[in-house]
C-alpha cells in the first residue's frame, strides 16, 4: 500500500521536477563542436572570437550565446579563398531543430546562417556582414518538410553592413515551400524566391504597424488645424464686434 502511495506522489509531482541544465564556455572550434555534441549541455557561451574551418551544425535544441564575439569561417571554397564562389558553405546551420542565438557575428562564408527546416529565435544583435552571398537563408532542401522559421525578440536586431542586391540579408530559395519571419509576435510568410534587404523587412512589418512618428505627425497636424480653427473664430468675433 505504501509503495502505491509513493508511486502516486511521484507521478503527480514528476512534471514539476526541474533537471539542472548545464552551460559551457568554449574558446575554439573543437570545443564548440564537442559542446554541441554533448546533449547534457543546453547553453553554449562563446568565450572569444572563433575561427572555423567547416560549417557549425546544430541538430538539437540549444541556446547559443555569442557573448558579442565572432564566428568566422576561414576554410576553403571551390574557388580557393573566394566566398563569392558558391560552395554551399554557411558559418552556422540549424537543422530541423529549435535554437536561440544571441549577440554574435557570423562571417566569412558563402552565407552566415542556414535555418534548414529549423525554428530559430534571435536575441540581442546578430551581425551577418561579410559573407559572399548574403546573410540568412530560410531553406528546406532535399528530404526536409519542416517550414523554416526565424523569430526576433523585442530587443533583437539584424545587422548587415555588406548587404547588396545580389547578397541580401534574408532569402527563401526556390526549392523551399516558404519561410516564416516573426517580429515582436507578428508573423509573415516569406515566399520562395524572395530576397529581402533589411529595409524591405522593416517595410513588410510596418504595413499594419504605423510608427510612432506617424502618430506624432498626425497629432501635430490635428493640433495645428485646431489652432487655425480657434484663430479663425477669434478673428470672426473681433470683426463682428467692430461692426
Amino acid at each position: 500500500m505504501k509503495k502505491k502511495f509513493w508511486l502516486a506522489l511521484l507521478i503527480m509531482f514528476a512534471p514539476f521536477v526541474t533537471v539542472n541544465a548545464e552551460s559551457q564556455t568554449v574558446n575554439d572550434e573543437t570545443e564548440l563542436k564537442a559542446a554541441i555534441g554533448n546533449e547534457e549541455i543546453d547553453t553554449i557561451i562563446i568565450g572569444k572570437d572563433i575561427d572555423t574551418t567547416s560549417k557549425i551544425n546544430i541538430t538539437r535544441p540549444l541556446y547559443l550565446d555569442g557573448n558579442n564575439h565572432t564566428l568566422r569561417y576561414t576554410g576553403k571554397f571551390k574557388g580557393g579563398d573566394d566566398a563569392t564562389v558558391w560552395d554551399g558553405i554557411y558559418v552556422l546551420q540549424v537543422y530541423k531543430t529549435m535554437a536561440t542565438i544571441k549577440d554574435i557575428k557570423l562571417t566569412g562564408a558563402n552565407a552566415a546562417l542556414l535555418i534548414n527546416g529549423g525554428n530559430v529565435t534571435f536575441e540581442g544583435t546578430i551581425d551577418v556582414s561579410g559573407n559572399g552571398f548574403g546573410g540568412i537563408e530560410l531553406g528546406q532542401g532535399a528530404g526536409v518538410t519542416e517550414i523554416p522559421k526565424l523569430a526576433l525578440k523585442d530587443d533583437a536586431e539584424i545587422q548587415n553592413t555588406t548587404e547588396k542586391a545580389d547578397a541580401p540579408s534574408l532569402w527563401v530559395p526556390a526549392d523551399t515551400t516558404k519561410g516564416v519571419l516573426e517580429i515582436n509576435g507578428e508573423s509573415k510568410d516569406i515566399t520562395k524566391g524572395d530576397e529581402l534587404s533589411l529595409a524591405e523587412i522593416e517595410e513588410i512589418f510596418d504595413i499594419d504597424n504605423p510608427s510612432t512618428n506617424d502618430f506624432i505627425n498626425t497629432y501635430l497636424i490635428t493640433a495645428i488645424l485646431s489652432l487655425l480653427g480657434i484663430t479663425t473664430s477669434l478673428s470672426y468675433l473681433k470683426t463682428k464686434k467692430e461692426f
